[in-house]
C-alpha cells in the first residue's frame, strides 16, 4: 500500500483541488469555510489555516471578511480538456486493433476530440480492475465494453468526468450515449415481410445490458413486423474469428434465409460456404458500406463530443442517457 510523504498543506491542497474540480467549481464560486473543511478532512486546524493562506498568497482564492472565500483561479483547468477513452480488455482480449468495431470507435472519437483542439488518451481496464488514478489526471473519460461482471465501484472516486458509450446499467450516476437499434430491426423484418424467411439471430456471449437490450428489441421487431417468419437463436464469441463450431450447426441444421446480430467481421465467407443459399447477412458496424445495422460515427460524435464539452463546462448539470439511431443497409 502506498503512503503520502508529502507535506500535510501540500496532501491537504491536492485534496481539496480533487474536491473542487469533482465538483465543477468555477472562478467566482465560494469554496468551503475553514471550519467546514475541518469536518470533512482529518488535516488539523493548523494545516487548514496554511492551506488557506498560501492559496490565498499565490491568487487562487480571495477570502473576504464577513462573506468567505471564493475561487479566483482553477489551476487544474487547462486551456484545453484531456479527454481518454478506455475499453475493456476482458472483452477485447486481442487488443482494441483486432476488433473492427472499437477500432473505428477509437479513430472517430481521436479524431473528433484532436481537432476540437484538445487532447486524446487510449486506455483499457478489467473486469477487476479501472485505472483511476490515471483517470483523475484526465477531465473526461469515456468507458466502453462494460459488462455484468465489471466492477465500477472505484469510478465513483475519480475526479474525471465519466460516459459511458454503449453501455446500460440503470442508476448509474453518469451521462451516457446509446445505438438504437430497433428501427432498422423493424426494417429490416418490414423488407420482406410476409416471405416466411428463416432468421437465425447471433447473440453474444458475452453477457451485459446493452446485449440484452439488442435481443430484446430483434424480438420485439420480429413480433410486432413478421411473426410469421421462423427465428432460431443462437449464441457466438464475436470477439473470436474461431469460435464457430455452433454457427456451423445452426446453419447446416437450420439452413437460414438472413442471419443477424453479432457477426464476426471474417465469418461471412465461411457462412457463404456453409449455407445452400446465399444468405443475407446483416450484422453490427461501424462506417461499413456492407449490408447490416451501421453506425456513421462521424455523425455520432457530433452528438456525443460536444455533450462531453457541454458537461464539462456544467458539471453539475442532469445526468443525461442519448440515444443514436443505427441505420440498416440492406
Amino acid at each position: 500500500m502506498s503512503t503520502n510523504l508529502s507535506p500535510r498543506h501540500l496532501q491537504l491542497r491536492s485534496d481539496l483541488f480533487r474536491r473542487w474540480k469533482t465538483g465543477g467549481l468555477k472562478v467566482g464560486d465560494k469554496i468551503e469555510s475553514q471550519n467546514e473543511i475541518i469536518k470533512f478532512c482529518d488535516f488539523s486546524l493548523i494545516t487548514v489555516t496554511k492551506t488557506l493562506k498560501d492559496l490565498e498568497s499565490e491568487g487562487i482564492i480571495r477570502r473576504q471578511v464577513g462573506k468567505g472565500s471564493f475561487l479566483v483561479t482553477t489551476p487544474w483547468v487547462e486551456s484545453y480538456w484531456r479527454v481518454g477513452f478506455f475499453y475493456n480488455r476482458d472483452v477485447v482480449g486481442g487488443g482494441i486493433f483486432d476488433n473492427p468495431f472499437y477500432t473505428r470507435l477509437v479513430i472517430a472519437i481521436e479524431k473528433g476530440v484532436v481537432s476540437d483542439g484538445h487532447e486524446f488518451i487510449l486506455g483499457s481496464f478489467t473486469n477487476k480492475s479501472m485505472p483511476t488514478y490515471i483517470m483523475d489526471a484526465l477531465d473526461a473519460v469515456v468507458l466502453t465494453g462494460i459488462t455484468n461482471e465489471t466492477d465500477i465501484a472505484s469510478l465513483s472516486t475519480t475526479t474525471s468526468q465519466v460516459s459511458l458509450i454503449e453501455v446500460l446499467r440503470e442508476g448509474l450516476p453518469y451521462n451516457s450515449f446509446k445505438i438504437d437499434f430497433g428501427t432498422p430491426f423493424y426494417e429490416m423484418f418490414n423488407k420482406v415481410r410476409g416471405k416466411k424467411l428463416k432468421y437465425l439471430y447471433l447473440d453474444s456471449v458475452l453477457k451485459s445490458a446493452e446485449q440484452l437490450s439488442r435481443r430484446r428489441t430483434f424480438k420485439n421487431a420480429h413480433k410486432s413486423i413478421d411473426p410469421e417468419a421462423e427465428v432460431r437463436e443462437i449464441s457466438v464469441n464475436q470477439e473470436s474469428r474461431e469460435e464457430t463450431m455452433a454457427l456451423h450447426s445452426a446453419i447446416v441444421d437450420f439452413q437460414p434465409d438472413v442471419i443477424c446480430g453479432y457477426v464476426h467481421r471474417d465469418w461471412r465467407d465461411l457462412i457463404w460456404d456453409w449455407s445452400n443459399s446465399k444468405v443475407e447477412i446483416y450484422g453490427f458496424a461501424l462506417d461499413s458500406t456492407r449490408s447490416g445495422f451501421v453506425v456513421n460515427t462521424n455523425d455520432w460524435m457530433k452528438q456525443v463530443l460536444p455533450s462531453i464539452y457541454e458537461n464539462l463546462d456544467n458539471r453539475q448539470a442532469d445526468i443525461t442517457q442519448h440515444i443514436y439511431a443505427a441505420t440498416f443497409n440492406p
